[in-house]
């Protein structure tokens, strides 16, 4: 089995529900029960990538994402893995806002990347490492939302910086200035609060007022959020069909698209860049 990590861009407000909950938000957005790390899940990415591929040749769709007619036929020969946080886009008093994310996040990505070559600091401390030439700097201090943290740049967060800029911000670079390391205490409560979040309100047609318990509020992620997942396939298994794992991730992802992604597409919600991370872009052969 091969596998192919693929980073996905957040270029308009993502969620991923989880259906009503008990709580103030009314349709928060997914997380892991273990770690509270926002995520997008495989199956959802999966069914996109699907339809996306499903005009262009059928028979190669149903070898790749399994049969629609007769599951028992034979297995898909893709499997999708969840798209999980990388960086989160926080307001920051200095450079508009910083893509954010912590030694934790960076650690999990490195083990999909396989990329022995960099390394990923600890933080001691509350406080924060920013690449070099950071625009989000103000007199050695990150003012992230009502957050006040020292700050000091980093070869280390620059390399990290300056390996994800070609996917989050090809052409002009806007990310490596604006690429920030914190803490994961501090990232955990970023992710639990610096989501967007919306009231939403259906209208009676008849009075064009608010209907009755028709006001909620919903929860996304924010545009400019970066989420890295998994693909991995398997030789074809259709009969008259067949793919190698190179045929079949090649088939399902070729290139950078553009797709909608989660729930709420009618408001302009979930359109992102998925994006192939290639062996060249990794740095390490494709396992």
């Amino acid at each position: 089995m091969k596998t192919r990590p693929f980073l996905l861009h957040a270029l308009s407000p993502l969620h991923a529900g989880t259906g009503h909950a008990a709580d103030v938000i009314d349709l928060p957005t997914a997380r892991y029960k273990a770690t509270g790390i926002p995520f997008l899940p495989g199956s959802s990415i999966k069914g996109v990538l699907r339809d996306a591929r499903r005009a262009s040749d059928r028979d190669k769709t149903e070898a790749v994402f399994g049969p629609s007619d007769d599951p028992a036929a034979h297995a898909g020969a893709l499997v999708v893995g969840d798209a999980r946080l990388l960086a989160l886009p926080v307001r920051s008093f200095r450079g508009t806002f910083a893509w954010t994310t912590s030694p934790l996040l960076l650690t999990l990505a490195k083990r999909d990347l396989e990329e022995a070559a960099l390394s990923t600091p600890s933080i001691t401390g509350r406080g924060a490492l920013l690449a070099r030439g950071s625009c989000c700097v103000h007199q050695d201090r990150l003012y992230l939302e009502d957050l006040d943290l020292p700050a000091a740049e980093s070869d280390e967060a620059t390399a990290w910086a300056q390996k994800l800029a070609p996917l989050a911000s090809p052409g002009d670079d806007i990310f490596t200035k604006r690429f920030a390391l914190v803490d994961d205490d501090t990232m955990a409560f970023l992710w639990e609060t610096a989501t967007q979040v919306d009231a939403r309100v259906r209208l009676d047609e008849k009075t064009r007022t608010v209907a009755p318990g028709a006001l909620w509020l919903e929860e996304s992620l924010p545009p400019e959020t970066l989420l890295i997942g998994i693909l991995a396939a398997d030789r074809s298994r259709r009969r008259g069909e067949e793919m190698s794992p190179d045929d079949v991730l090649g088939f399902a992802l070729a290139g950078e698209e553009v797709l909608q992604f989660g729930g709420k597409a009618t408001t302009g919600h979930g359109r992102c860049r998925i994006i192939p991370i290639m062996q060249e872009e990794a740095g390490h052969g494709e396992r």
